[in-house]
């Protein structure tokens, strides 16, 4: 695990109705149910400009630790100033400290693999916006590599 600063970044997508909880899997079904609208309406296809076409999975708005309800959101990186298209949301990254964690392997069990093994370490988490990013390297669900940013205080 490094550590890494990142810019201020926007992305837009769509974002969860309500927040979600790693309680009894609920996270599980809550994002993948998104990554489903995401994929199978084409939203990435959908957004105004896009920088490049990686996809962000984000967790933000936490109410506390891991344990409690936070917010998700799937989208693409865009210019700071690019407009919303109807239907979708935006979300800004703000600038920051954050850990990078690779998770390697098949799809979708190296990224919860990687969770767990986040949710055990000793390491100052600020729990303020950490984000999964889905390139080429992650189109091989058999052979994945997907990296993962942690804020950190």
């Amino acid at each position: 695990m490094e550590e890494t600063e990142k810019d201020e970044f926007k992305l837009i997508g769509l974002k969860l109705n309500n927040k979600t909880t790693n309680q009894n899997g609920q996270s599980s079904i809550d994002c993948g149910n998104l990554w489903q609208k995401f994929e199978t309406e084409n939203f990435a296809g959908k957004i105004p400009g896009k920088l490049s076409d990686e996809i962000y999975a984000v967790y933000y708005d936490y109410e506390g630790d891991h344990t409690k309800p936070f917010s998700y959101f799937i989208g693409c990186k865009v210019k700071i100033d690019t407009q919303n298209c109807q239907g979708m949301d935006s979300l800004i990254i703000p600038a920051g400290s954050y850990y990078k964690v690779i998770a390697k392997g098949k799809m979708p069990d190296c990224v919860a693999n990687s969770w767990e093994k986040i949710w055990s370490l000793i390491i100052d988490r600020a729990y303020q916006f950490d984000f999964e990013i889905y390139n080429e390297r992650s189109k091989d669900w058999n052979d994945a590599e997907v990296e993962i940013f942690i804020s950190s205080n």
